[in-house]
């Protein structure tokens, strides 16, 4: 169909050629059911004359796998062309891919043949697949530096034996999109006949999706795509990307009113892509489009404005409509108040007024040394700032150590009072201790620790520590909590904080009896 665009997935194929990649059986199986689901219209299965686990591993797919049509890959000899039909023979619908080499420099040092020897041979490859199956793709490997006109006497060579689809591939990503999309557009005018022309792209220049994209606008109806574009050296262009490409942008790839698509069903995209991260041991990198984990999370705070307000305003694609789930607003040092209250809100905390304004202070600062702050670190810094803000006398301006954890270690602190800066130094046992001694001679409220608990809010290296103590003071027992990512420096907000409470006590003149329970 002319809106249609054939989705040609070589994960299996290609993209096993990467280097350190090695499926089995069963993983190349798993991974085909799993296109299958995707909806691609081929899967190429793999090479199988190349091994005899290649070849076990296609026919397993070809059995087992319903749907797509399955692709076996090869050479123009004969004995590669009878392997391969082997193998896919047991499929729904099968096809046999043959390929041959036609640049100059491919031709002179690698199969050293001449032209001429080129043209028949890829006739009678095309010719001898014929006899097996009427769906025969021919590729001339290297068409992208390949002449020209060369290469179009192959390619009509081709058809005349039976090809019905015409693979242009960019073997080593050597093409620019204009003059890519240029050469498949002339060949459709000097190669008569009925084919399909097919785009393969690598990635060698960054612009495999580019290429492919414009070689479909150009008439191209199949692409050759990888999933997660892996593949040989910097990979393929990626199945994903291409998908999604030409579904966001129907407005561009739009041909005599008809809206191009896929069959593919793209909320299966992101299942794909982890399935096959997973099986090949390659990673996604964070940043990749449509399916890395960063691809819909947002952390700037003009961003996660213009997210909150409505989520086209950074989002053209729905995360949710390729299998992403929902939207990342992600709280970092970049992230602003507007997004910092929406979270809160969602996690059922409701604070206004200076609490708030405390509160995201508190996590500006923390954000500086923490990459991100899950909804527990929140849960720590409101709680902090809560139990602070009634009363809050004192402010830790700044808090110096020296020494160690172990043996005596002495602290500077200075707080401020009422834009008054007060600044003590002490000695203790340990940094914890002379943190705490320091706030005493500053404040002028000297007490006993009674409680003491440190805990981890998460995980990680980065984790925040939450410190709560308990003060008593002239009769009076209190208690005080601090987040800090050192837990030190935890602890001395702690114990601030309950100083704090200690001299408000004091000076409303309350009183606090302890109640004994039955």
């Amino acid at each position: 169909m002319a809106d249609q665009v054939i989705i040609f997935d070589t994960t299996l194929r290609d993209g096993e050629q990467s280097p350190g990649i090695s499926l089995d059986t069963g993983e190349k199986l798993e991974i085909a059911e799993q296109l299958a689901r995707l909806g691609v219209d081929y899967i190429e299965a793999g090479f199988p004359v190349a091994s005899q686990g290649d070849f076990e591993a296609v026919e397993a797919i070809a059995r087992a796998v319903k749907g797509p049509v399955i692709t076996g890959l090869s050479r123009t000899a004969r004995a590669d062309i009878d392997r391969c039909w082997e193998a896919v023979q047991h499929a729904e619908r099968s096809r046999i891919h043959v390929f041959i080499a036609t640049s100059e420099t491919h031709m002179k040092h690698k199969l050293k043949m001449t032209p001429e020897q080129v043209t028949a041979e890829a006739a009678a490859a095309v010719a001898h697949a014929r006899r097996y199956t009427d769906d025969v793709e021919f590729s001339p490997e290297d068409a992208s530096r390949s002449d020209f006109d060369f290469m179009c006497e192959v390619l009509r060579a081709a058809v005349d034996s039976g090809a019905t689809t015409l693979n242009i591939p960019d073997t080593v990503g050597y093409g620019i999109p204009e003059e890519y999309a240029a050469r498949l557009a002339r060949i459709r005018d000097v190669v008569p006949g009925d084919y399909v022309i097919s785009t393969h792209c690598h990635n060698d220049l960054g612009l495999a999706v580019a290429n492919s994209l414009a070689a479909v606008k150009a008439g191209a109806r199949q692409v050759e795509v990888a999933v997660n574009g892996i593949g040989e050296r910097a990979g393929n262009a990626a199945l994903e990307e291409v998908v999604m490409a030409i579904r966001t942008r129907a407005d561009f790839f739009t041909v005599d009113g008809e809206v191009l698509d896929t069959n593919v069903r793209a909320d299966e995209l992101a299942r794909t892509s982890r399935l096959v991260s997973r099986l090949t041991g390659y990673p996604v990198q964070y940043n990749k489009a449509v399916v890395g984990r960063n691809a819909f999370a947002h952390e700037a705070g003009i961003h996660q404005h213009g997210m909150l307000e409505d989520a086209s305003t950074y989002e053209i694609m729905d995360p949710a409509s390729v299998g992403q789930g929902e939207t990342q607003i992600v709280l970092g040092k970049h992230s602003g108040r507007h997004a910092f209250a929406d979270t809160l809100e969602k996690m059922g905390i409701t604070i206004q007024g200076d609490a708030l304004n405390a509160a995201f202070a508190r996590f500006k600062e923390l954000a500086d040394r923490k990459i991100q702050l899950t909804d527990a670190d929140l849960e720590a810094i409101v709680a902090e700032e809560l139990g602070g803000s009634v009363g809050r006398v004192f402010e830790l301006s700044s808090i110096e150590f020296r020494g160690s954890n172990i043996g005596p270690a002495s602290s500077t602190v200075v707080l401020t009072r009422d834009g008054d800066k007060v600044e003590a130094t002490a000695e203790g046992d340990g940094m914890i201790d002379a943190a705490c001694q320091a706030i005493k001679a500053a404040s002028g409220v000297d007490g006993t620790l009674t409680d003491f608990n440190v805990s981890s809010v998460t995980g990680g290296v980065d984790a925040l520590g939450d410190v709560i103590i308990q003060l008593e003071s002239d009769g009076v027992t209190v208690s005080g909590r601090g987040v800090s990512t050192d837990v030190v420096e935890a602890s001395a907000r702690a114990f601030l904080n309950a100083v704090n409470k200690v001299v408000r006590i004091r000076e409303r003149g309350e009183q606090r009896e302890r109640v004994v329970g039955p």
